[in-house]
């Protein structure tokens, strides 16, 4: 999605152009989670370690919610993708594995924010203002490889519980590290990458670019129900877009030692042989609608989160002081 090149309507003709395309850089480099801006300001110096914390913090919190919210639908999909020919569905224990997948989740998710939000901003200042959509790309792109570290072994254990091979997340472990060895808590992270880089890079980019269009548009801060309906879209559109590679992701991560596919090549031309190219669209429906709704909790919370945190920021005032005191 390419970036956004709105213009900036001004009210009070007597500013410069200057001012205003300082204001317009302003905004681009603290759109995202970078909250409550309330009048557009002057650009401060890039803090790293604070922007770090702060989306350690509201990542984790997001990632929490979300999953804790929507956990269910996401069993559903994971056991429609994994049914083989003319297999039920079974819509017993739809919370299977959620407790194991939250101490996954929360590290995920804060890593994921964490990285993602100081290279954004680092990206951000670097690169001219009509290339934001690739600072958000690749920032979305490199956040994805950091959390996969966390997310692919969460991921392997949760879609085991939720397809009914295990019944706890430290007994799948165990099972899986012991027959499987090592590598198989990352069964498919050549496919995962596949599926997951492109949807962080796509999902963050189309949220940022919607929402960076729409504030230069409003000339005001976004509130959390607009950041929640943006989130929406955005996690719908790149849910559809990449379910293909969910299904591939899926029926590799929960084949086990059993080794029905050599690998995601292999994986693709069995299923096409087998079920047809149909099947790539297998759970297409509850995926769309978990990540739409799980899109607008996430940005909702994120966003109000990294507000609550802004807000309670030391001032410029309080530094001197505290500066002063130590003097």
């Amino acid at each position: 999605m390419g970036p956004f090149t709105i213009s900036v309507m001004v009210q009070d003709s007597s500013i410069s152009s200057q001012d205003t395309k300082r204001k317009h850089n302003s905004l681009l480099r603290n759109s995202f989670a970078s909250v409550s801006m309330g009048e557009v300001r002057e650009e401060k110096p890039f803090d790293f370690l604070r922007t770090l914390f702060e989306g350690v913090i509201a990542g984790g919190t997001a990632g929490v919610v979300v999953e804790t919210a929507l956990y269910p639908i996401d069993t559903i999909k994971t056991r429609l993708q994994a049914a083989r020919g003319g297999e039920k569905l079974i819509l017993k224990g739809l919370y299977s594995g959620l407790a194991g997948n939250l101490a996954g989740v929360l590290p995920a998710s804060a890593l994921f924010v964490g990285v993602y939000e100081p290279i954004k901003q680092k990206l951000l200042r670097i690169f001219p203002e009509n290339l934001s959509a690739f600072a958000h790309l690749t920032a979305g792109a490199i956040g994805g490889i950091a959390a996969s570290l966390i997310r692919v072994p969460t991921e392997v254990v949760k879609q085991r519980m939720q397809t009914g091979q295990f019944t706890s997340a430290s007994g799948a472990v165990c099972f899986i590290a012991s027959k499987e060895g090592f590598k198989g808590l990352y069964a498919g992270y050549g496919s995962f990458l596949l599926r997951d880089l492109p949807f962080d890079a796509i999902q963050f980019c189309i949220y940022e670019q919607i929402r960076i269009g729409y504030m230069l548009a409003a000339r005001r801060n976004l509130n959390d129900p607009e950041n929640a309906l943006i989130g929406a879209f955005a996690g719908a559109l790149t849910g559809a877009i990449t379910t293909p590679l969910d299904v591939i992701k899926t029926r590799l991560m929960v084949q086990g030692s059993a080794n029905q596919y050599k690998g995601i090549v292999d994986c693709v031309q069995t299923i096409i042989k087998e079920e047809g190219p149909g099947a790539f669209l297998k759970g297409a429906g509850p995926r769309v609608l978990w990540i739409g709704i799980g899109g607008s909790i996430f940005f909702g919370v994120l966003e109000g989160t990294k507000r609550f945190l802004a807000e309670r920021r030391p001032t410029q005032a309080q530094y001197t002081n505290s500066d002063k005191r130590k003097d």
